[in-house]
């Protein structure tokens, strides 16, 4: 079963990138994509947090939540989604599993966690993949230099919420710290939403952003965490960029060079070696 919800949570992460696509169809912003997919999965975390009766903070913890919200919400919800929108659903999920590297960057400056031959391996082969994804690009880039710059800014705020949740998910419980996160995150993004009436299409979208692959993924995936290792679900939860290059094909054709396609293969590689490490 823990296999199962892992599999289940890196399934729905994966079509994040997908179904935005088919909202940008519908005439959808990014970046209101970004806010609506907050604004919903919202909604289902507040009443999670009521159910467990777990809404209240502590004052000194208000303002790192504030500061979760802005940075890993709005710029890393809207990052992804512009990631999407210039560069394809496939490349943008690879570059967001520059993350890892990151992480061990990150745990060294604030955790003080040392970065042994390892964990510079990734960091190496991380960098060298995304040089590698910058030389060819693929079918369905449209600014390769902007794909690049969010989707490498999509990996670096995803990669803090390792750092946030090594901090702060001892204390409180995930939905307790999403019910205050997201509608942050949200008014971070509200500046650029122009509202509109929505299509039903771009309805369905919408939702299954924020109720599946947002709320519905997580709870999955800290069901699988509950059963199974974490080292194991790490390993597991990186079948989302190949999810995601499934569906990118399968729905719009998007097709990676072969260069693309080997810096990704190197990037997923640092990844499964830093969770090795």
């Amino acid at each position: 079963m823990g296999y199962l919800y892992l599999l289940l949570a890196a399934f729905l992460w994966g079509l994040i990138g997908p179904v935005s696509r088919l909202a940008f169809q519908e005439g959808l912003a990014p970046l209101a994509v970004a806010f609506f997919r907050a604004g919903i999965a919202w909604v289902f975390f507040g009443l999670h947090a009521l159910l467990l009766r777990q809404v209240r903070v502590e004052r000194r913890d208000a303002l790192p939540l504030l500061l979760f919200g802005l940075v890993g919400v709005s710029l890393f919800y809207g990052s992804y989604q512009l990631a999407v929108v210039y560069g394809g659903a496939a490349l943008a999920s690879v570059l967001l599993y520059t993350a890892p590297a990151w992480v061990a960057l990150l745990s060294l400056l604030i955790l003080k966690e040392p970065l042994d031959r390892v964990g510079l391996l990734a960091v190496a082969l991380t960098l060298l993949g995304v040089g590698l994804m910058g030389v060819g690009g693929g079918s369905g880039v449209r600014v390769l230099y902007l794909a690049l710059l969010f989707g490498l800014l999509s990996g670096f705020t995803y990669a803090l919420y390792y750092i946030f949740g090594k901090l702060y998910l001892p204390r409180y419980a995930t939905p307790t710290l999403f019910l205050y996160a997201l509608p942050v995150g949200a008014l971070g993004l509200l500046p650029w939403v122009e509202f509109a009436p929505l299509s039903p299409r771009a309805m369905e979208a919408l939702l299954f952003l924020g109720v599946f692959s947002t709320y519905g993924a997580y709870l999955a995936y800290y069901a699988g965490l509950k059963r199974l290792p974490a080292t194991r679900a790490s390993v597991v939860a990186t079948l989302e960029p190949v999810v995601a290059n499934l569906f990118a094909f399968l729905l719009f054709r998007e097709v990676l060079s072969p260069w693309a396609y080997l810096g990704a293969g190197l990037v997923l590689l640092a990844v499964l070696l830093t969770v090795r490490r």
